[in-house]
């Protein structure tokens, strides 16, 4: 059998200090992360951010860098994730929009907040983003290619 990571895409929202993240329902309880899913068949990355972060925030999401690409392996479950981190900014929101299933809501956390509900996120990889973007890490969109 042929082995194949999780490709998920996650959108790294920033505003006014404050990091656009979604509470949601998990197998685990109710966890925090990024808005993020899995790469849909014949999607491109950047389209598949933007759905997610649309689906899951009612947020338009326009992507304008790669944060980076994160790999862990789920310590409990035989899954491991390939995550593509997107930076970029909000174009536009739509308070009618329903959320994505699961989705319980939509909030901004400062830095701090995040750091401090660690216990609560759905992967190491929440804050590790995080800290990565604080860091200043960007990489051009032209790092991608699509064929």
């Amino acid at each position: 059998m042929i082995w194949k990571p999780n490709v998920t895409v996650a959108a790294i929202i920033e505003k006014d200090g404050k990091f656009l993240l979604v509470e949601e329902e998990t197998a685990d309880g109710i966890m925090f992360n990024q808005p993020a899913g899995h790469l849909e068949n014949g999607e491109t990355l950047l389209d598949g951010v933007t759905r997610e972060a649309w689906e899951e925030t009612a947020h338009r999401f326009a992507p304008t860098g790669l944060l980076g690409v994160y790999h862990w392996r789920h310590p409990k479950k035989d899954i491991t994730y390939l995550r593509f981190a997107f930076v970029g900014d909000v174009t536009g929101f739509d308070a009618s929009q329903k959320l994505d299933t699961g989705i319980l809501r939509a909030l901004w956390m400062t830095p701090d907040e995040i750091r401090a509900t660690q216990d609560r996120h759905r992967s190491p990889q929440v804050l590790t983003c995080v800290e990565h973007y604080l860091a200043g890490q960007r990489f051009p969109l032209s790092v991608l290619t699509h064929l």
